[in-house]
């Protein structure tokens, strides 16, 4: 692990935003990004698994071997990293690019769950931590049943995932309820306009 680190030192901002499945956060974060007041950049994760139709290598993700991604976490390249379940895909977050946008003056967006916005805390301490909730569990779980792309098994394992996050949210600096889109974008502005 690295020894903790500036963003302001590096030029940039370092945003790191949470929240449970079905949340919203892509469409709040995409709102955000396209009212183009801030040098927003999200931040691309490496993965293990394979590439989908469509999916380009450096732009939706890092598609890395196994063997690849477990060498350069070997050599502390990620700032965060995890498996999903044990055998299967792992992703993470690399340190370089995260750094160089930075010293590039952009402001890099990071759209990680809990375990991984604690890992990043530990490098980067100042870093912007905000997290996005529904206003209800019962909305969550609305939203979800909603998409109606998952059988009850896997929701319910979602779900279960979605109360143990929220039960997080108290360790970030920042908390957006996502309601009303247009009021939540409104309160991610406000907040990144105060960073």
């Amino acid at each position: 692990m690295s020894s903790p680190q500036s963003t302001e030192r590096l030029g940039g901002k370092l945003i790191i935003v949470s929240g449970p499945s079905g949340v919203g956060k892509g469409t709040l974060l995409r709102r955000v990004r396209e009212s183009g007041l801030f040098p927003l950049v999200m931040s691309v994760s490496a993965t293990t698994r394979a590439m989908r139709p469509g999916e380009r290598d450096g732009v939706d993700y890092y598609f890395l071997t196994r063997e690849d991604f477990l060498a350069r976490r070997e050599r502390g390249e990620f700032l965060e990293s995890f498996e999903v379940y044990p055998g299967g895909a792992l992703y993470g977050t690399l340190t370089e690019p995260v750094t160089r946008r930075l010293a590039e003056g952009k402001w890099v967006v990071l759209e990680i769950d809990v375990k991984g916005a604690r890992q990043v805390l530990k490098t980067f301490p100042d870093a912007v931590s905000i997290f996005v909730q529904p206003p209800s569990f019962k909305d969550l779980e609305t939203r979800l049943r909603g998409r109606g792309t998952e059988s009850e098994e896997s929701l319910a394992k979602r779900l279960a995932q979605a109360e143990s996050e929220l039960a997080s949210a108290d360790e970030y600096k920042y908390r957006v309820v996502n309601g009303r889109l247009d009021d939540a974008v409104a309160d991610l502005t406000a907040i990144l306009k105060k960073c």
